[in-house]
């Protein structure tokens, strides 16, 4: 049978933990980050579109690296932070966290993204005419059109 050491338990638990607070933050701030892509006209949204997008482009190593630097002591993050009193975020779990949401989003955002953009304004003007909230609309019009686009991921 497997011994495990305190060590190797100790790397489990932090996996454990670190799955379950990205997989949860991940489902709170996909489907915004989702709409407003497909229904904003702002000019930040090719910005915030590219950043999403940025794991596609950039190797985990290359971006992990440029992430070390940003939550690093002399990196803007990094000093941003322990200017506040928090510290640094790198090396640290709360860096882990960011540094694993900014990786994940992209998987999780695009397919929700598409299946949204896909739908196009009609499903909203047509739940106009019933003079349903905004709240009403988006629960129980828009996302089970959009289901598919959720569970893709």
């Amino acid at each position: 049978m497997f011994e495990y050491s305190p060590v190797d338990l100790q790397a489990i638990w932090l996996t454990v933990k670190l799955a379950t607070v990205v997989t949860l933050l991940l489902i709170v701030i996909r489907t915004p980050i989702a709409w407003w892509l497909a229904h904003t006209r702002s000019s930040w949204k090719n910005v915030v579109h590219a950043l999403v997008a940025l794991p596609f482009v950039l190797p985990p190593s290359v971006l992990g690296f440029y992430l070390l630097i940003a939550m690093g002591k002399n990196g803007p993050i990094g000093s941003l932070t322990d200017a506040v009193g928090i510290g640094t975020l790198a090396f640290s779990f709360p860096g882990l966290v960011i540094a694993s949401i900014l990786y994940s989003l992209p998987f999780v955002v695009q397919p929700i993204h598409n299946a949204i953009d896909s739908l196009g304004n009609r499903p909203i003007e047509a739940a106009a005419t019933l003079r349903p909230g905004p709240w009403a609309t988006f629960f129980q019009v828009l996302l089970p059109l959009a289901n598919p686009g959720f569970f893709t991921v």
